[in-house]
């Protein structure tokens, strides 16, 4: 009886445990054997991927600035307005073959060194705790602290181990404890992927290099790591029994707490100071001090949302069972809000305030395969980074916009450089591609490469930062500026075609898509639909900042009188939206990018509401990319889907397509993925923007502002009928709370982080309602 009862106990624990943890806590019964089963950790700098092994424990170390290549003062090539107005000539008068011969001769440039980012190495903890002797195995990764842990029974001895990546003391940490004295004993080196020289230091090792990566280029960062292992008792020494002082001995210690730090000369001269500053003050801490610090750092971003989908008899299950079971078919609502709440913790871990760069195509990590592709682990402005950033507004992080705009601003410098020589032309441009060292120019491929208009869609993002914080000092200081200069370029270089009165970039390709033209594939013509409707946002943008801060009527109007020539969104005779100005025929209607959507999202160009007929064409060119022959079905794409429906309000498609996401481009860790054999990729290949874009895919279900009023559930699925959110974002300056039972909402409440009027679709309703509210006031909406 003494044992049921002890049986009973445990296993209601273990359903607590797991009920809890279902929305904010992945967890699993045994190591990961490889990196894309690896737990991340990160304080947007410094991260690492936790394997959680017994025997020989890995965690694979990277920094955000750790970067090949360098600044390349001859990344452009001078092309001019007259040599400009001939190849555009070819365009208009119909010679599409000869416009794209004139325009790769007159643009193609080539990045002299580019670079990319790479990882740095691992590092190995050796016990010699062998699986076949292991039992009561956990490892865990918490979303809300930010703390992932490993906790076995080796023979007689429970073992525990903690690993948090600190914003605050800006190290990593591991903490290890046992629960017998004297346990503790372990082997510690480093597999590093640089060429670096590694020595001892007290109770330590420290590794310094430069970084060489010549498939990329010349040029590469200096870095320095330090390793330092504190502990109550026991021992720590450097081996000398074979000569070999780069492995650290720590023998039977109570506890032991390693402090890691890595730096880089990237816009840090005084980088070697640094890190031995860091390292030194953490070690002047407790593990406790450290955690604390760590964990209250980052939950006061994370618990700014909240969110439960629904219960399943799958909550109880490790998270690697319940990936299985989505492969399978089956439903979990709680994993859907599991995955929903990983996107925020990774953008949390990738991108914060003092971020010397933005989250890259893998965040701030790196598996070593993506840097060695032709398309590099770099910033693709083309989608990828982009998506990095959607749900960070929405999901309540808009700190985490920061680097990202940091970023843009370097690049807009970088960028009139770029527009001066390339174009002759005033304000700035970037194109599809870039790096750490303000890279602004076309490139080399001229089919993908050729994306002015990456400029407008960077630049966007900086209204809607506004759009939701309502920050009148940042629109003034930081995102009019900006949008100014975009603007300046464009209303410069656009041309007017003589056919028909149209203001019209160009040339310019659509992500990364080609056409057909009497036997020949191009990718270049004269205004996309993808550059119309980026421009047209970018313009729109801009006037608006002017009329908010009463600046610069002459400049407002000119982009107003520049708007009125633009041509329409059109709908192509595959019923489908145009995705050229002409209704050329897709070379491949299987390619994953489809920019020419941009109108349904993340704008509101294209709406069941505003624009019925190209709401329709719309989820005609969704229908035929789902149907095309060997889609290339990868993570953004599928993503882009999800949102596509979402907008579409068509709930089970959107949500079908989420769980296609999760079962077919996900992995263990619910990292997303790019497969193999899409996009030249030998390997699936972690992308980062999958899991941002999935995020922000659920809230798009969830809550909607994009016609004007918010709206709330408007593309709720089947599978999520009871749930409950609380901190959401909405445009205006609001957050929102929510409950709903069997797809009836039962409490709605809307709270203003800023004074202003809020239109409110109550559901059954068929008008909004409005009221003007101030920042702190509660609206508790009734039908």
């Amino acid at each position: 009886m003494k044992r049921r009862i002890v049986f009973n106990v445990l296993f209601l624990l273990l359903i607590s445990f797991n009920v809890q943890s279902q929305e904010s806590k992945l967890w699993y019964q045994k190591p990961a054997n490889e990196w894309m089963k690896a737990l991340p950790i990160g304080n947007g700098r410094l991260s690492g991927m936790v394997y959680g092994k017994t025997n020989t424990e890995i965690i694979a170390l990277n920094e955000i600035t750790m970067w090949s290549g360098q600044y390349d003062e001859n990344q452009n090539t001078v092309c001019g307005k007259t040599k400009m107005a001939a190849i555009r000539k070819l365009f208009f008068e119909g010679k599409p073959i000869e416009g794209n011969g004139a325009a790769t001769d007159g643009f193609k440039s080539k990045s002299h060194s580019f670079g990319t980012h790479l990882p740095v190495g691992d590092l190995n903890l050796e016990f010699d705790h062998y699986e076949r002797n292991i039992t009561n195995y956990i490892r865990t990764l918490d979303l809300e602290n930010a703390v992932a842990t490993v906790s076995y029974k080796y023979k007689e001895v429970n073992y525990s181990r903690e690993y948090i990546c600190s914003n605050p003391d800006q190290v990593m940490v591991i903490h290890l404890t046992a629960d017998h004295t004297s346990s503790i004993n372990f082997d510690l080196s480093l597999n590093l992927l640089r060429q670096a020289e590694v020595n001892p230091v007290d109770k330590g090792l420290q590794f310094s290099g430069v970084v060489s990566f010549p498939n990329l280029g010349p040029g590469g960062v200096n870095f320095i790591g330090k390793i330092q292992v504190l502990t109550p008792n026991g021992s720590v020494s450097n081996d000398t029994s074979c000569d070999n002082k780069q492995t650290l001995l720590v023998r039977n210690a109570d506890e032991a707490t390693i402090i890691i730090d890595i730096r880089t000369n990237y816009h840090s001269p005084d980088y070697k100071n640094i890190c031995s500053s860091s390292v030194a003050e953490a070690m002047s801490k407790t593990f406790g001090q450290l955690k604390t610090a760590h964990t209250e750092d980052h939950s006061k971003l994370f618990k700014r949302v909240a969110l439960s989908l629904g219960t399943s008899e799958a909550d109880v299950l490790p998270t690697d069972v319940r990936w299985n079971r989505i492969k399978q078919g089956n439903i979990d609502p709680g994993l859907d809000a599991l995955f929903f709440q990983y996107g925020r913790y990774l953008l949390i871990a990738s991108s914060r305030e003092n971020s010397p760069l933005p989250a890259n195509l893998q965040g701030v990590w790196n598996d070593n395969l993506a840097c060695n592709m032709g398309w590099t682990c770099d910033y693709h402005l083309d989608i990828n980074t982009q998506q990095n950033y959607w749900a960070s507004n929405v999901a309540n992080l808009h700190e985490c916009n920061i680097p990202w705009f940091k970023y843009i601003q370097d690049l807009s410098v970088s960028g009139e450089k770029t527009a001066r020589e390339v174009y002759d032309s005033p304000g700035w441009v970037v194109h599809t591609v870039s790096n750490a060292w303000g890279y602004t120019g076309i490139g080399e491929g001229m089919a993908w490469s050729m994306f002015s208009a990456s400029t407008a869609w960077v630049s966007t993002h900086l209204w809607t930062h506004y759009h939701y914080t309502q920050d009148k000092d940042f629109l003034k200081n930081e995102a009019y500026p900006i949008l100014k200069k975009a603007s300046e370029f464009f209303l410069d270089y656009m041309a007017v075609n003589p056919n028909n009165g149209y203001l019209m970039t160009g040339p310019s390709n659509s992500p990364e898509n080609t056409f057909k033209f009497n036997g020949w594939e191009l990718a270049m013509s004269m205004m996309t639909t993808a550059d119309r409707v980026l421009v047209y946002e970018l313009f729109s943008n801009c006037i608006e900042s002017s009329k908010i801060l009463d600046l610069d009527p002459e400049f407002r109007d000119s982009l107003e009188q520049a708007l009125s020539k633009f041509p329409p969104i059109k709908i192509g005779k595959n019923g489908g939206i145009q995705e050229w100005f002409e209704d050329y025929e897709d070379a491949h209607p299987n390619h994953r990018h489809a920019t020419h959507l941009l109108g349904l999202y993340p704008y509101s160009q294209i709406s069941l509401e505003k624009t019925p007929e190209l709401a329709a064409a719309a989820r005609k060119t969704v229908e035929n990319k789902l149907n095309a022959a060997g889609w290339e079905d990868v993570e953004f794409s599928r993503a882009n889907t999800v949102l596509f429906y979402t907008r579409l309000k068509d709930a089970e498609n959107a949500y079908k397509n989420f769980h296609a996401l999760l079962k077919d481009l996900t992995r263990e860790n619910l990292f997303t993925m790019s497969p193999s054999g899409i996009a030249g990729a030998p390997w699936d290949i972690f992308i980062f923007d999958g899991n941002e874009a999935g995020a922000v895919a659920v809230a798009e279900m969830l809550v909607q502002s994009h016609e004007g009023y918010i709206e709330f559930l408007p593309t709720l699925p089947q599978a999520w009928k009871t749930g409950s959110l609380k901190g959401l974002c909405v445009p205006g300056g609001a957050e929102i709370e929510l409950e709903w039972s069997n797809g009836t909402i039962t409490k709605a409440t809307l709270r203003a982080t800023a004074d202003n009027t809020f239109r409110v679709k109550i559901p059954g309703s068929v008008t909004p309602v409005s009221r003007q509210m101030k920042r702190g006031d509660s609206w508790e909406i009734q039908k």
